[in-house]
């Protein structure tokens, strides 16, 4: 699965968000995420996104949160990506603040594939490599570019 075509452009991240708390990213993100479909609102998925929250922290560790949900209407996964400024609290396992956040949405009638798209997502954040490169990049062309490569790999 490839990370970069989920995101089919740099138009899709977010670089130095300012957000500066987890609500906050989860608004921000909701609005990138909404301008990718008409199937349903920021609203609608910055509730869905809360809602996910509430179960357990989509914060995976080492500064990186992927959150996800379910989404009615949508006809295929949507995806963004936003880097912050400064890490924020987001109450991850380690700790540890977030400085990359990756958002997915699912159709919710969605098959086991998001959760081969989460489990790469996954493996592709916990590389520490890939993390730096992202971490020190400019801009979202830039961030594309390190994932398309990631893609290849």
């Amino acid at each position: 699965m490839l990370i970069a075509a989920l995101l089919i452009n740099a138009d899709n991240i977010s670089c130095h968000d300012s957000a500066t708390s987890k609500k906050r990213v989860i608004e921000n993100l909701s609005q990138l995420l909404a301008a990718n479909t008409e199937a349903t609102t920021a609203d609608t998925i910055f509730q869905a996104l809360l809602e996910r929250e509430r179960l357990g922290s989509t914060g995976l560790g080492k500064g990186v949160a992927i959150p996800h949900a379910r989404i009615p209407g949508i006809p295929h996964a949507i995806a963004a990506m936003m880097t912050l400024n400064s890490p924020v609290n987001y109450e991850s396992a380690d700790n540890k603040p977030v400085d990359i956040v990756f958002g997915l949405l699912v159709p919710e009638d969605g098959n086991d594939q998001h959760l081969q798209q989460l489990a790469r997502l996954v493996s592709l954040f916990r590389e520490e490599e890939t993390c730096t490169k992202i971490r020190q990049a400019n801009d979202a062309e830039q961030i594309f570019e390190i994932l398309l490569a990631s893609d290849d790999d």
